[in-house]
């Protein structure tokens, strides 16, 4: 009875590490789609491509859809499996980092929206101090995909100098376009600005959120 009951804890194991593993590659597949949203609006943005700006939404939608499943089977597995100590760690920090990937992908359509809102408008001067900040802001993306591809806690270091990088961008750029003069000019491609520097401060924001969360699943450390 001892060896059976041994045999069905190993079959149980193994199918709950199957689980982790699943869920892990469902929000890698998730991260992939919103690195992807982070392209489409840098080219609406940077490139003027509206059919960019357009297929953002359909893809996010996609987005939430695999959100809400691993966010459902995440809490499935807590109930069921009662985890404790890594595995714990894991399914809570994931819960939380997709939350931030999810988030990220909301920016990236906003970004979208706002390229469509600039498109009938002159481009703005300081267009190419805001390519160096999203440029900047996709690299933290993808590092922070890295981590929780590989389960690297040492990248929670290296973005979050990163993210200060990032602050900087968003000062000057809105010290930029607080000074700008208008001279009865519409006050509106200004004020899209201002929000694009602000959805690319919480993407970096959230993309260091993704890498320390990581961090916190291998070492069991808040930083």
């Amino acid at each position: 009875m001892v060896e059976i009951s041994s045999q069905q804890q190993k079959r149980t194991r193994s199918e709950f590490e199957r689980q982790l593993h699943q869920l892990e590659q469902d929000s890698l597949r998730m991260g992939a789609l919103v690195e992807n949203s982070f392209l489409l609006a840098h080219a609406a943005l940077f490139e003027r491509d509206l059919e960019s700006a357009i297929r953002i939404h359909a893809q996010d939608k996609k987005i939430d859809q695999i959100y809400h499943q691993i966010e459902t089977d995440c809490n499935n597995l807590i109930a069921l499996q009662a985890p404790v100590a890594r595995d714990l760690r894991l399914l809570s920090a994931l819960m939380q980092l997709i939350r931030d990937i999810e988030r990220i992908g909301d920016y990236a359509e906003n970004l979208g929206e706002i390229a469509i809102k600039l498109f009938p408008y002159p481009p703005s001067p300081y267009l190419g101090e805001l390519q160096v900040m999203s440029n900047r802001c996709r690299a933290m993306l993808a590092l922070s995909l890295e981590a929780l591809a590989n389960l690297d806690e040492n990248i929670g270091l290296q973005i979050k100098a990163k993210d200060d990088a990032v602050d900087n961008d968003y000062q000057h750029i809105y010290n930029l376009l607080a000074s700008q003069q208008l001279f009865g000019e519409s006050v509106e491609p200004v004020m899209l600005m201002v929000l694009a520097i602000h959805h690319l401060e919480r993407m970096a924001d959230h993309a260091t959120n993704v890498a320390l969360r990581v961090a916190y699943i291998v070492t069991g450390k808040l930083s």
